[in-house]
């Protein structure tokens, strides 16, 4: 299985690289890119540099232009195709069909890979994308279990990327209708369910308060972790009890699921974090490699030394294995 690495920056691009990743994902600095932030991402000329780079060490680079363009305003995503088919990219991430339909009869010969941002979780939707558009790969949400992906890749011809390290959404990806209302960004444009710059943290009375948009995500006591505020990561109060109701603050981690997912008939591996550190790539990288190793060489597979990179310093199987409360 391929092991397809983030890379924010060209000096994350390298790193991932020599930490022997099969490929590196990465977008342009404009809104073309669900990961828009500010002193991140490539222009041409650096991802031109940075294909150059990956293919003198053997890997690949994955141009992600996965957000939905806007209407009236068509020609920057049209220029991301032309400017990543130019710098050699390997293959495009699109999610939007009308890009979709201009990159494969602008590049018949273009690799075309489905974001995760089209959510396409079933094979009727994933042969669609295959028969319209000749996708060779669809990069699958990460809602579903083992056995709904090994039904996916017996039922269609086309290649299947799966998240096994980072953030973990329980959402349709990109669409979750709270985080546009609370901070009025949409997570497809503006590259997270909460901007930064609606975030607050609040020392009240020795409690620390966090907040997006003006909304009170949750409560932490003293010595107490403070995670991220996300919605669907927030606590709740129900009639039955006050907690974590829809997902709990920690990272997915699959490693010790690969033979499984090798099994399901998965052909790469993704890491999530282009928003990460270069640290954070490193040692996830390598972790994951060395994963892959002891999976070929039939080694245990090691596990837990990633917990240090996770959201409140623990790590779930998601939806893999479906075990909901």
């Amino acid at each position: 299985m391929e092991l397809i690495c983030p890379a924010g920056t060209p000096a994350s691009l390298r790193a991932a690289v020599d930490a022997g990743a099969d490929g590196v994902y990465c977008g342009f600095r404009n809104e073309t890119n669900a990961r828009n932030f500010p002193g991140l991402n490539f222009s041409a000329d650096e991802l031109a540099k940075g294909v150059a780079y990956a293919h003198r060490h053997g890997a690949k680079v994955l141009v992600a232009i996965n957000t939905f363009p806007r209407a009236g305003a068509t020609e920057l995503w049209h220029k991301a195709v032309i400017d990543a088919n130019e710098a050699g990219a390997d293959a495009l991430i699109v999610c939007d069909i009308g890009l979709l339909a201009y990159a494969a009869k602008s590049y018949p010969k273009a690799r075309l890979h489905l974001s995760v941002q089209a959510a396409a979780a079933n094979a009727d939707a994933i042969r669609f994308y295959v028969e319209q558009f000749n996708v060779k790969r669809v990069v699958l949400p990460r809602v579903l279990s083992l056995p709904e992906i090994a039904a996916i890749t017996r039922a269609t011809d086309c290649e299947v990327e799966v998240f096994v390290f980072g953030g973990l959404c329980v959402m349709a990806e990109g669409r979750c209708s709270l985080s546009s209302y609370a901070t009025g960004l949409s997570p497809n444009m503006n590259g997270v369910c909460s901007p930064a710059s609606h975030v607050d943290y609040d020392d009240e009375d020795g409690v620390i308060v966090s907040r997006l948009g003006g909304f009170t995500i949750n409560k932490f006591g003293q010595g107490e972790a403070a995670a991220y505020p996300t919605l669907c990561k927030g606590r709740f109060k129900t009639k039955l009890s006050t907690g974590y109701v829809f997902e709990d603050p920690v990272s997915l981690d699959a490693a010790t699921l690969l033979p499984g997912l090798r099994d399901a008939g998965v052909t790469a591996l993704k890491i999530e974090g282009r928003q990460r550190s270069r640290a954070y790539i490193e040692n996830v990288v390598r972790s994951f490699r060395d994963a892959l190793s002891a999976l070929g060489q039939g080694r245990p597979i090691p596990s837990g030394s990633l917990q240090p990179m996770s959201e409140g310093q623990s790590n779930t199987v998601g939806a893999y294995r479906k075990t909901w409360r």
